[in-house]
């Protein structure tokens, strides 16, 4: 089945098939218009700050910010906002409370946290919105310092606090970003939750030094949490660390993670990102055990064989190959990565072929995301940034405090810095999260940005032509199935010769959530074929026109 809105619908044909083979992309043309941004703020209803500690911070739990989530909370097929929110050291517990924002088109929205009934007011860091319960409503896990906390959509905008019933608290310490995902096969949404440092509050740690500078202390020389595997029961979430190999692996400084298909063998992989540590690749071997495989496999450590401090991951495909690319943003005086996704399994550090690692070595990056801007047909990265250290100088550490975002166009083969004075871009900020999605129903990709201890920023994408994009949802109606949103899905759209693949995937920017939606950028003309691999494998082909805002029901098998 397959609908159809926000224009007059011409859908031309949906067939069904068990095998295809995607074919690799030519280089599109390049884009006819900049990519701009303005900042609608003001005029938004988004009215907030990010609350994570002091300012300026002290300690190392007061510097990476929250996350947040873009979550249909009413299905109502628009994109409405969740931010956790944090605390401040002197009461880790009770912070100014999580908020949520219903969209209400044309980029306004209204903030609901009231009458959702969600009361949350701990220290947050992670947040990963999808159905956990199978009822076709997408719920809210939110990871963080002590307590986590779940959260069940009932309809009609109210939630409830089911934390404790699906066991869902965790071991307490530190947790950061988080993944809803099927990992092991049987349709309902597992989770993994990364963790950082064992810190304790009460105990304030001295300065360290760097560069001859007094600096916030950690994570270098503190102890790493591991990571927590939880597997889902229909009614109740399992703690399955040992029993999947995740427990075994030594841990490292966890900060994100994505799940996503990287093997192509149909079963969802995890790649976690790890600050001052090497990054970890679990590949599913099936039967809910995963194999680490980072190192052997080439995405651990940079080209140098360096153990980066990763925080921010992207995901897409870069090189046109049909594999699931990331790229992974970094502390200052380093340069962010871009690891390409091989045929055979390996994966490449391309940055320096791509263009993508030295216009970011003066910067520490956070949240990015990869995402065809200016719809040419390709996809460029947009990071958002801003210094740990408050301290933090050209003098004395080559960088700022406070960054400019920066934005990569692809052009050819390449990425190329956007180079405007407009304040969306070059005006500094201590950012650390970001959602990117269509937020306003126009076809282009809009951003809402967090900042450190500062507001909640909305940028509107002023890309103005029409019926150059296509954008699709999945739904999975099934009876029996509890994946109703397709997480683990990936989706070919092909037209005049180009193809391009998006991946709906588990995780996201930075301690956030990837849009349940996917975005395509169209530079040809005519009809679109849609190919989704579902995530048991299915395959489904559907044929629609651009300009278009599609979902493709399952339904029956």
């Amino acid at each position: 089945m397959i609908a159809a809105w926000a224009a007059p619908s011409a859908i031309v044909s949906c067939v069904l098939l068990h095998a295809g083979v995607a074919t690799q992309a030519p280089v599109p043309p390049p884009p006819s218009k900049p990519i701009a941004f303005t900042d609608v703020t003001a005029t938004s209803g988004i009215q907030a700050a990010m609350t994570s500690g002091a300012q300026p911070s002290s300690q190392i739990l007061e510097v990476k910010g929250g996350g947040l989530a873009l979550i249909d909370v009413d299905d109502d097929g628009d994109l409405d906002l969740f931010m956790p929110n944090g605390a401040t050291l002197a009461d880790p517990a009770k912070g100014p409370g999580a908020r949520l924002w219903r969209n209400d088109g044309g980029l306004r929205f209204t903030d609901i946290t009231q009458e959702s009934g969600i009361t949350h007011r701990g220290w947050s860091f992670g947040v990963a919105a999808g159905d956990v319960d199978g009822d076709r409503r997408d719920d809210l896990f939110i990871a963080g310092f002590g307590r986590n906390a779940l959260w069940l959509n009932r309809g009609g905008g109210r939630f409830v606090d089911a934390t404790d019933a699906w066991g869902a608290a965790g071991p307490g310490g530190w947790s950061t970003g988080c993944a809803l995902a099927d990992l092991d096969g049987d349709s309902d949404l597992d989770l993994y939750v990364a963790r950082y440092v064992d810190y304790d509050p009460t105990k304030p740690l001295a300065p360290a030094m760097f560069k001859g500078q007094p600096v916030i202390n950690g994570p270098k020389g503190l102890s790493p949490l591991r990571d927590v595997v939880l597997r889902n029961d229909g009614d109740r979430f399992t703690d399955v660390t040992d029993a999947s190999g995740v427990g075994a692996v030594a841990p490292g400084f966890g900060l994100n993670v994505i799940a996503c298909d990287f093997t192509g063998d149909g079963l969802v992989d995890l790649f976690v990102g790890n600050d001052s540590s090497g990054n970890h690749l679990f590949v599913n071997e099936g039967g809910f055990r995963f194999a680490e495989r980072a190192r052997r496999l080439g995405c651990s450590t940079n080209l140098e064989g360096i153990e980066q401090a990763t925080m921010g991951v992207a995901l897409g495909d870069v090189d046109g190959n049909g594999r699931p690319d990331l790229h992974t943003t970094v502390f200052s005086s380093d340069t962010n990565t871009l690891f390409l996704n091989r045929p055979d399994g390996f994966w490449d550090d391309r940055s320096s072929q791509f263009g993508t690692g030295a216009p970011s070595r003066s910067l520490c990056g956070w949240a990015s995301i990869l995402a065809d801007l200016d719809h040419d047909g390709d996809e460029d990265l947009f990071t958002v940034n801003g210094h740990v250290y408050p301290n933090a100088t050209k003098a004395t550490f080559d960088s700022e405090y406070a960054q400019p975002r920066l934005v990569l166009e692809r052009t050819g083969k390449r990425f190329s810095p956007l180079r405007s004075d407009a304040a969306w871009l070059a005006a500094p900020h201590r950012d650390r999260t970001a959602v990117f999605g269509d937020l306003d129903g126009d076809g282009d990709v809009d951003a809402v940005i967090g900042e450190l201890n500062g507001p909640l920023r909305v940028l509107r994408n002023d890309h103005d032509s029409a019926g150059d994009w296509l954008v699709i949802s999945l739904r999975d109606t099934r009876a029996g199935s509890r994946n109703h949103r397709a997480v683990g899905s990936m989706i070919t759209v092909e037209q005049g010769g180009l193809s391009q693949r998006r991946w709906l995937a588990g995780g996201g920017p930075f301690q956030s959530t990837f849009s349940p939606e996917a975005h395509v950028g169209l530079a040809g003309k005519g009809p679109v074929k849609v190919t989704v691999r579902w995530p048991d494998g299915f395959e489904q082909v559907a044929t629609a026109e651009p300009g278009r805002r599609i979902v493709l029901d399952r339904g029956a098998p």
